[in-house]
């Protein structure tokens, strides 16, 4: 900030990423997330509205919503600054108080944006009735949502569902840095996607084998960094008849947000004093409250509500809530402020969740050896899932109900170390083998062209972790199919043709055929669909299109070369 502000002659700036976090805590995103786009507002609830009770995030310094009109560039403090340090010493570096002599050391950023002003304005230079020959200058921020049902439901019929009742188990599936090629989002995303997908496992074979009148909709949204895209959409679709359920079938949500625990063995039930104030709305969160205390006093944990008059955090259920009084809970390990210091920053990472193995391990050990942060995660999912069967209509047998450690740590591994590595190349198909990257998964949700890499990592998750094996052939499988004959369950079920483990002697996969419920639905907002590029119910959010991003180093022999 002090480089935008004081000096108009600033052309670029390197940023050499610390290899360990700041004590102090860093959060470049803003003070109260999500301000506009949430149900607070002046006509819900005005004291609530703007964080005036709560002050979610309060190291959010706002950076990330800066315009600057140069380019910032982030590298790793590795062999690439070596060189620019050098570089700098052997050119640049003042002598005994003297200026240096030229030739300088100089370095050009290469950064070009095509998008100007906003949302509104790039999306009219975006259409075909401006030119005839149009260059596209931004694209709306999306991907999907991913969802699975505890239960088959007929995807072919839209809208309402007469005698179901689901629960909306939640989760986010993204978050965002001040570059936007860095987002692990360890404690922000990573800590309640993986508690939901061992959740969702966990509740596999319980809620097959047990009759429940409540189907459980366990639901990765998109984009709710950037004003909650995908439970918007899912909840506008909903209202349209465009989704397998509506909002009338919507019993109650239950999300998970921030949970790594950091030693700590306390989370907080987070609910809506406004809607709670309708009885019948408050009964069925009491309960929900209470079956959240009776699993947590099985595992030695405590679950508290915070103050009777403390509003939701930010959490996709206050889409819903924007919607129509839903009863829901938001569970959370902070009781008002958040407790994750480096919110939505590239320090979200892998060590402030202490996701850590002990020294001299393989990738292969790594992937399966249990952390302490996989076992409180895999403790909470138990918590979860055993107040999630209660609450769809399950009985005592609640207390069989474990989520496993080992399954935990993979996860954590996959999103956090190295998405790339052989448990998830199991059970991924082969089309999308070779997209999985090698370093840390980035949970930025980039424009609606192709599906982002967690989009792919917990799809493929969840389907596998839910669903069953199937005895069929590729052929059938890639035709949603389970024999020749087979035209309908392709309503009911989703099919993925799993490319299987790699024999130790050769490159010939073992295939499998995974059937599940799993589905993906949009996570772009409404606004673009009705296009209404000012709106200010739904997301606006776009992305400039770029040319090449890249830099040089060089000497500049004189001052007029400069």
């Amino acid at each position: 900030m002090k480089l935008k502000n004081s000096s108009n002659r600033v052309a670029g700036v390197v940023v050499v990423a610390p290899n360990t976090n700041p004590s102090e805590g860093f959060s470049p995103h803003a003070s109260c997330p999500n301000e506009n786009s949430g149900v607070y507002t002046e006509e819900y609830s005005p004291s609530l509205a703007h964080c005036n009770a709560t002050v979610w995030n309060p190291l959010g310094n706002n950076l990330s919503y800066e315009e600057f009109d140069f380019p910032i560039f982030s590298l790793k403090d590795d062999n690439d600054t070596q060189v620019m340090r050098q570089c700098y010493m052997d050119h640049n570096r003042p002598v005994n108080g003297s200026k240096p002599r030229y030739p300088l050391c100089a370095m050009q950023l290469f950064s070009h944006m095509s998008a100007v002003t906003d949302t509104a304005t790039c999306m009219r230079r975006n259409s075909i009735a401006m030119s005839l020959n149009p260059e596209f200058v931004c694209d709306p921020l999306g991907d999907v949502n991913i969802w699975a049902l505890s239960k088959p439901l007929n995807v072919t019929e839209k809208g309402h569902k007469p005698g179901e009742s689901v629960i909306i188990a939640a989760a986010r599936l993204d978050s965002r840095s001040f570059f936007f090629d860095i987002a692990p989002g360890a404690e922000s995303t990573a800590s309640g996607l993986v508690t939901l997908l061992a959740v969702a496992h966990a509740l596999r074979n319980a809620t097959q084998e047990a009759q429940l009148n409540t189907t459980i909709m366990y639901t990765f949204f998109h984009g709710e960094t950037f004003d909650y895209i995908g439970s918007s959409r899912m909840v506008f679709d909903m209202e349209r008849n465009q989704s397998i359920i509506d909002l009338d079938n919507v019993h109650s949500v239950l999300e998970v947000g921030q949970v790594g625990l950091h030693g700590d063995t306390k989370l907080w039930l987070h609910s809506d004093p406004v809607s709670r104030r309708n009885s019948s709305i408050d009964e069925e969160v009491v309960k929900l409250i209470k079956n959240l205390n009776s699993s947590a006093k099985s595992l030695n944990f405590s679950v508290e509500e915070p103050g009777s008059s403390q509003a939701l955090p930010p959490s996709s259920f206050q889409r819903f809530l924007r919607a129509r009084p839903i009863p829901g809970v938001v569970i959370e390990n902070h009781q008002s402020t958040f407790t994750n210091r480096y919110y939505q920053s590239m320090y979200d990472n892998s060590d402030y969740l202490n996701v850590s193995y002990p020294p001299g391990l393989t990738p292969e050990e790594q992937l399966d050896f249990v952390t302490d942060a996989a076992k409180s995660l895999a403790k909470v999912a138990t918590l979860v899932a055993r107040a999630l069967f209660v609450q769809a209509g399950g009985n005592g047998t609640r207390f069989n109900i474990e989520a496993d450690e080992l399954l935990v740590s993979r996860l954590l591994y996959s999103f956090l170390v190295m998405p790339n590595n052989s448990w998830f190349q199991q059970i991924i198909t082969s089309s999308y083998s070779k997209q999985i990257s090698n370093t840390t998964t980035n949970f930025y949700i980039g424009v609606n062209q192709q599906m982002s890499e967690p989009t792919i990592l917990v799809q493929f998750m969840l389907a596998n972790l839910t669903g069953s094996v199937v005895n069929t052939t590729q052929e059938n499988c890639n035709n949603q199919k389970e024999n020749e004959d087979d035209k309908e369950t392709k309503h009911l079920y989703y099919y993925v043709w799993a490319q299987g483990a790699a024999p130790p002697n050769g490159t010939e996969r073992e295939g499998f055929c995974v059937r599940s419920t799993c589905r993906t639905t949009k996570a772009v907002s409404p606004a673009f669909e009705l296009e209404e590029y000012t709106s200010s119910n739904y997301s606006t959010w776009t992305e400039s299109r770029w040319k090449s991003i890249k830099g040089r180093i060089f000497l500049v022999a004189s001052h007029d070369l400069e």
